[in-house]
């Protein structure tokens, strides 16, 4: 019995990925133990910010970095300090930033719900999003036409969630934004690879925590020095209610030095390797059908996608499944974005022990049923 269940909830079996909706990721001992530590001693909270940052850069390649209290915040902070530029006065007003220099350029296939509206972060921030394009077609003039001289920064987003067609490329937006004077910000929260984009010119790069490094629940914001340090004067103002605690940077801290010694490969091996015999077993089980796919955002995550089998008449729809899948103990929990097309999938990162197992019987038994 887990914690959860010891205060009258079910168990999850998480077979959905590293989302918000079910706590994101799991704490290794490392990481829960550091952050144990850093909760049980006081400390300046803004040298620890400083410090963290200056850590964060190691790992990133960044000039210097922002610890945060998630991605999201992140983004928030992030165009709070674009805007006012560390200016108190300013500071003070937002999210008001009437009058400011405000806007933030974004392509229209990235301005996507990801678990809330990236217009809304935007906004949090006292942006305010200017959509370029169409949603399945951007073009350079399209970003081009939308800068004007209240434009503070370009904004790319790295996502499955986006339009993975027909938008303009990071390099194509990094060109356009530094021939205008103005930086490229990156939403990278669920990329494992943290020096890529500033390697490739990004002026200010977004990563969660909690996602591909598995720490506490945090985020950063790495990039251009003058940059971060407005960043970090917004907890003197819209940043409160966002702070992280001491805990959760030192998390973050040992998370960051795990990842760096991970064997990455080995990682991804033994994730196929579910997929496989996930594919193998429910490809076994009457009216349905399964297959490898790799994240549509390209990057090495590999999952079991389900769907129908048009040959064999079950009686119930994939949306059935899926519900008596959620509403069984254990609760089993599958990706669900492609839900309305008759699919979903099955992401080993997550999983533990006696889980894919677990996932196979219960398609049986609904299958059956």
């Amino acid at each position: 019995m887990n914690v959860y269940e010891e205060i009258g909830l079910k168990r999850v079996v998480n077979a959905s990925g590293r989302m918000t909706i079910l706590g994101v990721s799991t704490l290794s001992d490392e990481v829960a133990q550091a952050a144990i530590a850093g909760g049980q001693s006081y400390v300046v909270i803004e040298d620890l910010i400083d410090k963290a940052g200056e850590i964060i850069s190691r790992y990133t390649g960044g000039e210097d970095s922002c610890v945060t209290s998630s991605a999201s915040a992140a983004i928030c902070l992030t165009i709070a300090g674009l805007i006012t530029k560390g200016n108190k006065v300013l500071m003070d007003r937002l999210p008001n930033s009437d009058g400011l220099a405000n806007e933030i350029v974004i392509q229209k296939g990235h301005s996507v719900h990801y678990g809330a509206p990236m217009p809304t972060m935007i906004r949090l921030g006292g942006g305010v999003p200017v959509e370029a394009g169409t949603a399945n077609e951007v073009v350079p003039e399209d970003i081009e036409g939308a800068i004007t001289d209240k434009t503070v920064a370009l904004f790319y987003v790295k996502s499955h969630h986006c339009v993975q067609k027909g938008m303009v490329s990071l390099e194509v937006m990094r060109d356009i934004a530094h021939r205008h004077g103005l930086p490229l910000m990156v939403d990278a929260a669920a990329e494992e690879d943290f020096r890529k984009y500033i390697a490739l010119g990004a002026d200010l790069v977004v990563y969660s925590g909690a996602k591909a490094l598995e720490a506490t629940t945090s985020g950063f914001v790495t990039g251009k020095k003058q940059y971060i340090d407005w960043v970090k004067k917004q907890y003197h103002g819209i940043g409160r209610p966002m702070k992280i605690g001491k805990e959760g940077i030192m998390g973050l801290l040992k998370a960051l030095e795990r990842y760096e010694n991970k064997d990455h490969e080995k990682e991804v091996r033994e994730n196929r390797e579910k997929v496989r015999y996930l594919c193998e077993e429910i490809g076994k089980i009457p009216g349905l059908k399964a297959q490898e796919i790799q994240d549509e955002a390209g990057r090495a995550i590999y999952r079991a996608r389900v769907t129908l089998d048009p040959a064999v008449e079950i009686g119930c729809t994939m949306e059935e499944i899926n519900r008596q899948l959620r509403e069984g103990n254990p609760s089993i929990y599958a990706r669900t974005e492609f839900l309305n097309l008759g699919k979903i999938d099955f992401d080993p990162r997550p999983m533990v022990e006696g889980d894919k197992e677990l996932i196979v019987k219960r398609l049986k038994e609904i299958i059956g049923g």
